[in-house]
């Protein structure tokens, strides 16, 4: 089975209207040669100029196997249905950008449908499936970074941080840094995978050198997790710092997590998980975070630093929408669509690498 399943000019079509006068993002797109190998569609975009590949996730198997909700699969497809309608013209280059597909996981996601969470049996099963996606993921974007190309990826839960993190590592041979902007620290044990453990496996297998955490929730994250990343060396911000206590503002803790970042030259991981974000349709529907537009303003920042190597935007689901399912593809494709354009921003302006 390929790692990817590539997207078709048909299925692209399906995701955006033209209208007279007007050009849309979906149809100045990059998008795959058939008849050509992944490494070889790569090879292709890198040597034409291309920078970034959007590749999505379609599954919930890792938050169901956290003992949480479903839905996560469906932010992939909101995405598409909003930003492919976006408006093409000089601010956005869609000729830098190559919409690959999705990694092939249909039939995991099939196998975790038919199982219960709260059934002890099936919430290992579930795990065992969360470790199968994995070596999926990281095959899929493992030549993406072998081809010098930026990934964007969108959709899933927050498990596939890991199998990301271990691609990036995989081609720069030495541990790296990340961001995480997400209440929750995702340490917790090493109980068998799922989406709330993809740091702790990362920081046990030494692929991460450093672990921040901006805008951590104090009360979401258990005693155990909290102790874990500390003894890690692991550093945060927490929502309360900002928004309860007024230590830091924002735009102060987006510098002071910056400034971490730049410690070192390692390629940095950014990672987003959007139940950040106040009233996103998510695995965990937060009523207490940042709003769209912090969540722009972050991510502009890290995407400036010269070693932000991927974006991962992970957790929107639509099905937990209030209002159901079609407000939930109309909010987490804005929602995605906005933050994906402000990385592209960022990336823009990127500052030069200093040795």
């Amino acid at each position: 089975m390929s790692a990817i399943q590539f997207l078709t000019k048909a299925q692209l079509s399906a995701f955006f209207q033209t209208r007279l006068g007007e050009a849309r993002l979906g149809q100045h797109i990059q998008i795959p040669t058939p008849h050509l190998t992944l490494a070889e569609n790569l090879a292709q975009h890198a040597v034409t100029g291309g920078r970034f590949v959007l590749l999505g996730i379609p599954e919930d198997i890792g938050p169901r196997a956290n003992c949480g909700n479903g839905g996560a699969e469906l932010g992939w497809q909101a995405f598409l249905g909003k930003f492919l309608n976006l408006q093409a013209n000089a601010q956005l280059d869609a000729s830098h950008i190559l919409l690959l597909g999705e990694v092939s996981c249909a039939d995991l996601q099939a196998k975790g449908q038919r199982l219960d969470n709260s059934n002890s049996e099936d919430l290992a099963s579930l795990r065992k499936l969360c470790a199968q996606l994995d070596e999926r993921v990281q095959a899929a974007v493992h030549p993406v970074f072998a081809a010098g190309l930026t990934p964007i990826v969108i959709g899933g839960g927050h498990n596939n941080a890991l199998p990301l993190l271990q691609a990036l590592v995989a081609n720069t041979t030495e541990p790296v840094n990340c961001l995480n902007i997400d209440p929750h620290a995702d340490f917790r044990p090493l109980e068998g995978r799922h989406s709330g453990n993809g740091f702790s496996y990362a920081m046990q297998y030494t692929l991460l050198k450093q672990y921040f955490v901006l805008g951590l929730h104090q009360q979401k994250n258990n005693a155990a997790s909290l102790t874990a990343l500390q003894h890690a060396g692991a550093e945060y911000v927490s929502y309360q710092d900002v928004f309860v206590a007024s230590t830091l503002s924002w735009p102060q803790a987006i510098e002071y997590a910056r400034q971490k970042m730049l410690i070192t030259t390692r390629p940095m991981a950014l990672e987003v998980d959007t139940d950040a974000i106040t009233g996103m349709p998510a695995s965990a529907l937060n009523f207490s975070g940042i709003s769209v537009s912090e969540a722009e303003q972050a991510i502009y920042q890290f995407a400036k630093l010269p070693n932000t190597a991927y974006l991962h935007l992970a957790e929107a689901a639509p099905a937990q929408h209030p209002a159901g399912l079609a407000a939930g593809l109309n909010h987490c494709g804005q929602v995605l669509s906005q933050l994906v354009q402000a990385f592209l921003l960022g990336k823009a302006q990127q500052v030069p690498l200093v040795r």
